[in-house]
């Protein structure tokens, strides 16, 4: 089975010191990505660690598809403790880094400990520099990738770093890189902050020798040439059809529509698109550079969920003014979804939906803990008490766009998974659009024969976060690729995604996450039944708990005690 390699290195920035050690085993059983980070995280980080204490570790990783020159694999992994959700999270960004990291060397980089003064720490495959950087203290995402460059000529591709949200340890902080990328859900941005690391640097010319076979050039040529609204509209090509469907969150999740969808959609983005843009090695070329010359604005986006959170949910009709709310997180280093969601709880609160002048300020306050904003850091869950809101989480993580009041297999999705209601942990949304030409598309409504295909999808997701690749690959890949691409039967790399997936879960249960946490702030038919099935395929016990069982003994597997 193809799996990244190198060693893991430690870096401890409390005591600035470093250390390196194989860990083959692991690589073989978790092939990269998330898998490891997550094999790494269950075994190193005590259960009881405080997301935003020293105990908690930040792991940096990739896999053997960033060896690859195939579309969709310009991305990487990280992983810990979520201050947000309180359990183990994975969260996945694009862009250019993914290559600089492997040129280190190393499959993984741990960042540990806590330091007393600011740092950026730079990583080589040379060694590892300790930079103490008071002056970068409050500095935004942009204006630290300008010092990493002048000081020492890194462009931003080479920079995963925190702005201001960071360091203020807000619960949705994101991990930024290439400027406008993000580490976004779950705000492992706010546990380097603690840490008190405004950034990491990668550079080397030691990448892995890893052999991918030659058809992914099959793969990258159809990204190439194959006609797709994406490569126009991003994700937001989706939302008309969301709308029409009464699909799409609006007013703080109080409606299902938005009478001003047209302004914020697909076409609405296109309009405002001035060029392509893409990740390291990918002829897809989804992504959304947009600009504004009237207002002065220009951005990466927005994508669907973020015109969503800060569009219909804030009952926003301007898609300018969603991109001027999606620049201003990336510059300050925040989780567009979440960062959204939280803004529109507090229009909620205060019957001010539509305000944009309102929004920018909260988004600043947000990022800096400032008067009303110190209460919004800390997420809806923790907030909407206060606020006299409800609480659309799960597990303490908001909802993202797909709709799991129309999608009902998105809305389990959202219950069960590990992350909390966040559409990527299984895509289950794109089994049930009802676009054309979807040969395994299944009636939105209704959970029936769901479980089994749930546990499918989030098998086959963990499985491309650990490759690394791109979930917008759905199109181009399929059990023979994959068999192709990573040299192992397509249900022996199933099983891989598997382990993992178990994994989150048993770390999460031993913090007190199990069926109690798997709830939706909305009713399904048929919820509690398909939540049996769910665990009975999982081979879970009905609270929703890993039995030992299954997490001791059998390769790469550990025992509880470890």
């Amino acid at each position: 089975m193809n799996h990244a390699e190198g060693p893991l290195l430690t870096v401890d920035v409390g005591e600035r010191e470093t250390r390196t050690e194989s860990i083959d085993d692991v690589l073989e059983s978790f092939v990269g990505g998330r898998g490891v980070g997550t094999k790494l995280a269950h075994d190193r980080v005590p259960f009881d660690a405080d997301p935003l204490g020293p105990d908690n570790g930040l792991f940096f990783t990739t896999g053997p598809m960033q060896m690859s020159n195939m579309s969709f694999t310009g991305r990487m992994n990280v992983t810990g403790v979520s201050p947000l959700t309180g359990g183990l999270l994975s969260s996945n960004a694009g862009g250019f880094m993914s290559r600089h990291f492997a040129d280190t060397g190393y499959s993984a980089v741990e960042i540990a400990g806590e330091s007393d003064d600011l740092l950026v720490v730079h990583v080589t495959d040379e060694g590892v520099e300790f930079e103490a950087v008071p002056g970068l203290e409050g500095a935004t995402v942009p204006e630290t990738c300008e010092y990493v460059e002048d000081e020492h000529g890194l462009e931003s591709e080479h920079v995963a770093c925190i702005g201001p949200a960071g360091e203020n340890q807000v619960r949705f902080a994101s991990v930024m890189t290439t400027e406008e990328r993000a580490f976004g859900r779950g705000g492992l941005g706010a546990v380097l902050g603690a840490k008190n690391v405004k950034a990491v640097t990668f550079e080397g010319d030691s990448r892995p020798d890893v052999e991918i076979p030659a058809g992914q050039m099959d793969v990258h040529r159809e990204a190439a040439t194959t006609d797709h609204i994406m490569k126009e509209q991003g994700t937001v090509a989706v939302m008309d059809l969301a709308n029409e469907m009464d699909g799409l969150p609006s007013y703080y999740f109080s409606e299902q529509s938005f009478e001003g969808a047209a302004g914020i959609n697909g076409s609405a983005v296109a309009e405002k698109k001035y060029k392509k843009g893409t990740c390291s090695a990918c002829a897809f070329a989804c992504k959304l550079p947009t600009r504004d010359e009237e207002r002065g604005v220009e951005t990466e986006g927005p994508e669907f969920e973020t015109a969503m959170a800060f569009g219909s949910n804030a009952g926003i009709d301007d898609i300018v003014d969603v991109m001027q709310s999606n620049e201003r997180c990336d510059r300050y280093g925040l989780d567009t979804i979440s960062a959204g969601n939280t803004v529109s709880a507090y229009l909620a609160s205060e019957d001010a939906f539509g305000d944009e002048e309102l929004i920018l300020d909260l988004v600043e306050k947000i990022a800096h803990r400032e008067g009303v904003g110190d209460l919004l850091a800390e997420g809806i869950d923790r907030a909407h008490e206060e606020l006299g809101v409800e609480n659309w989480t799960v597990k303490g993580m908001d909802f993202a766009a797909h709709e799991g009041r129309v999608l009902h297999g998105q809305g389990l999705s959202y219950a069960v998974a590990n992350r909390g209601a966040d559409h990527m942990y299984a895509t289950f949304y794109s089994v049930e659009y009802p676009l054309v030409g979807k040969d395994e598309a299944m009636e939105p409504t209704g959970l029936e024969g769901k479980p089994d295909r749930l546990v499918e999808r989030e098998n086959l997701m963990a499985l491309n976060d650990s490759g690394v690749v791109c979930k917008f690959s759905r199109d181009f890949m399929n059990p023979d690729r994959y068999e192709m691409l990573f040299d192992a039967d397509f249900e022996d790399l199933l099983e891989v995604g598997d382990r993992v997936v178990e994994l989150e879960r048993h770390f999460n249960n031993q913090r007190s996450i199990a069926r109690d946490a798997d709830r939706l702030p909305y009713d399904l038919p048929g919820f509690e039944e398909a939540l049996d099935e769910y665990y009975e395929v999982r081979g879970w016990n009905e609270d929703g708990t890993v039995p030992d069982a299954n997490i001791s003994g059998g390769s790469g597997a550990v025992s509880a005690d470890d």
